[in-house]
């Protein structure tokens, strides 16, 4: 295990390297960082950031896509979902269903399409799929890019969970306020639902809810558990948003390119958005 001093360390780490746009080389095998290891530097760099200004408004499920899980993962293949802190500073509400979007300082970006939560009520630490769902105050589309600080995007499970979950930015439509009647078959409908993204005009990703871990909310579910296993740490609580997971195998994205998203089999609209 880590001691602190270390977590801290390579916390200043992972913020430098996001600061200067660097590059990283995963953990050295020699190093034997743990699951519990990157989620300890995850910490360190979560109190900085809230000692720096920044506010934290939610949390970012990361690799909710079983279908992706064989994909990546330098040494061993990844196993499960991982979650990561989403800061202020890079989430942006969309008021318009096209916007423009910097890629300055992304390294080796990438677009996922997903589903928001925002938590109106706290969940009970076991609370069932059903009651996550009573929680929920609205959902919203959002598209997500995704960051790899280490070469060709190898990387392994403790690497992604301390560089920020890989989390660059994401970029939230027009929330959905959820109705009781909504919440109670929002897990079936997400499941059935289909997301396609398309380059300049161009089909290129499609991806369905069902692939994340049953559907969008059982993703929320399982955060909750995996947050339950880590009691440094709280469980979800009322006002969060939760990020739940990208859809389809993120694609990768440049300056100049303009990318659109639409649903299949859910009242949701697409977004659209142009990247200089």
């Amino acid at each position: 295990m880590l001691t602190p001093s270390q977590a801290t360390q390579y916390a200043y780490h992972f913020l430098e390297a996001r600061a200067q746009s660097e590059r990283l080389r995963p953990f050295p095998g020699k190093a034997k960082i743990s699951i519990a290891d990157a989620y300890l530097i995850a910490r360190h760099i979560q109190a900085i950031r809230i000692a720096e200004g920044e506010v934290q408004l939610g949390r970012k499920i990361g690799f909710a896509n079983n279908t992706l899980w064989e994909k990546y993962g330098k040494n061993e293949a990844i196993k499960g979902p991982i979650w990561t802190p989403l800061f202020n500073t890079t989430v942006r509400y969309l008021d318009v269903q096209h916007t423009l979007q910097s890629l300055q300082g992304a390294v080796q970006p990438r677009l996922g399409a997903e589903i928001i939560f925002k938590l109106a009520t706290t969940p009970a630490p076991d609370a069932s799929v059903e009651e996550l769902a009573d929680s929920l105050e609205w959902m919203a589309h959002g598209v997500e890019i995704v960051v790899s600080p280490f070469p060709n995007w190898r990387f392994d499970t403790t690497d992604a969970i301390a560089a920020f979950g890989l989390h660059g930015a994401l970029l939230i439509g027009e929330p959905h306020q959820l109705a009781s009647s909504t919440r109670h078959h929002l897990g079936s409908v997400l499941a059935n639902t289909s997301v396609s993204l398309s380059c300049d005009g161009t089909l290129l990703s499609a991806g369905f809810g069902k692939n994340l871990l049953e559907s969008p909310l059982h993703a929320l579910w399982h955060l909750q558990q995996l947050l339950k296993s880590q009691p440094e740490t709280t469980t979800l609580q009322a006002g969060e948003i939760v990020s739940t997971g990208t859809w389809n195998d993120p694609q990768a994205i440049a300056p100049g390119q303009t990318w659109s998203s639409a649903f299949s089999g859910a009242a949701l609209a697409g977004l659209s958005m142009s990247f200089v």
